[in-house]
């Protein structure tokens, strides 16, 4: 179950940039290259898997550090002009020869494994409730990674972050200075909306996009359309109008509202039940973990699938403010194809070590 989900997920999503590439087609694009590549991306993801099948939690613990130092240094690359990658108005992507990725994938992928390790040290029974155990070390990487996101700017990334930081922290050490953190947060994110004019054009497009529908409301409206011509059982793949002219993004960030339209209500329901069964499945080898550190780093690993999706599916249906998360496992891309699946193989891992330690 914990490979099949994905495997269905990434399927759906296959079908979906499909269905959107033939369209593009009609255009003089190739209709076979979108899909292709996607295909590509799920077998390089696993791939990364497999790979990751091999490392015993002692392996992750003893390179947590250097894996997290690693992906913070390709975070910070990404802000130097002339090495990060700007794409609409944002420095988030770096590029090796024949592939462009996103460091904030590996970012989520690291910070799970070196939270978990740090929080089950030896004395964090003592540091339990203690505002020194929040600040090393949750708060410590809450800034040295949040810092480089905003500077991106990347306000859905550092949310994220954020987020699975804070629920590792409370399933360690309890909930005393989180719930602070949460407020001050809170805080802080009304603050940087109200200081960025494109945050708060945002923020006031979410609020109510029919005030700009041509401009800044556009997006959220299209999307929303799009869900209400899929109605119950959607206008049939490769029968949606929304995604060919009007729906942005709609092989990346948009992908729930297309698939909303071609399958309706009950596609999207089937997706949301599949990441359902995923976590409850998660939660199985979280509560089966034999040690501290695989149960807390079972629980990164699944927020960091689970918090994307959320954030996703709230922005495309107007729940909260847009911020440009992909949908995991089926949104178009390869960095967080590849770093989802490699997410997986860690689970896998902590389940077949806890059987044999059992």
């Amino acid at each position: 179950m914990e490979v099949i989900i994905p495997l269905v997920l990434s399927g759906c999503g296959l079908v979906m940039i499909s269905s959107l590439s033939l369209r593009n087609s009609m255009a003089g694009g190739n209709p076979y290259l979108a899909p292709i590549r996607q295909g590509q991306f799920i077998g390089l993801g696993i791939t990364m898997m497999l790979c990751c099948l091999a490392f015993s939690s002692n392996t992750l613990r003893r390179n947590s550090g250097k894996l997290f130092a690693a992906s913070w240094i390709l975070l910070l690359l990404t802000l130097i002009p002339g090495i990060g990658i700007k794409v609409g108005g944002a420095r988030r992507w770096l590029a090796v020869p024949g592939f462009r990725f996103q460091p904030l994938e590996i970012i989520l992928f690291t910070v799970p494994i070196f939270m978990a390790d740090r929080l089950t040290d030896d004395d964090s029974v003592m540091k339990r409730g203690n505002f020194h155990s929040f600040v090393r070390p949750t708060l410590m990487v809450i800034l040295m990674t949040g810092i480089p996101l905003m500077f991106q700017p990347n306000l859905g990334g550092t949310i994220i972050v954020t987020a699975i930081c804070f629920i590792m922290h409370i399933e360690r050490r309890g909930w005393r200075w989180p719930m602070m953190g949460i407020i001050g947060g809170a805080a802080a994110v009304v603050f940087l909306i109200l200081i960025a004019p494109y945050r708060m054009r945002r923020f006031n497009a979410f609020w109510d996009p029919w005030s700009d529908p041509t401009n800044t409301g556009f997006q959220i409206i299209q999307g929303l359309v799009a869900f209400a011509n899929g109605a119950l059982t959607g206008v049939g793949i490769g029968h949606g109008l929304q995604e060919e002219r009007y729906l942005p993004e709609a092989e990346t960030d948009y992908i729930f509202p297309a698939i909303g339209e071609e399958f309706g209500l009950v596609g999207t329901m089937f997706l949301l039940l599949m990441y359902a069964l995923w976590t409850w499945r998660a939660y199985y080898i979280y509560k089966n973990a034999k040690t501290p550190f695989m149960k807390s780093l079972a629980l990164g690993l699944t927020a960091s699938v689970i918090f994307p999706m959320f954030v996703n599916v709230a922005g495309v249906t107007k729940l909260m403010p847009l911020t440009g998360i992909p949908m995991p496992f089926i949104s178009a891309g390869g960095s967080s194809m590849i770093f989802m699946w490699a997410k997986v193989g860690l689970l896998m891992s902590i389940k077949m070590e806890s059987k044999q330690s059992k």
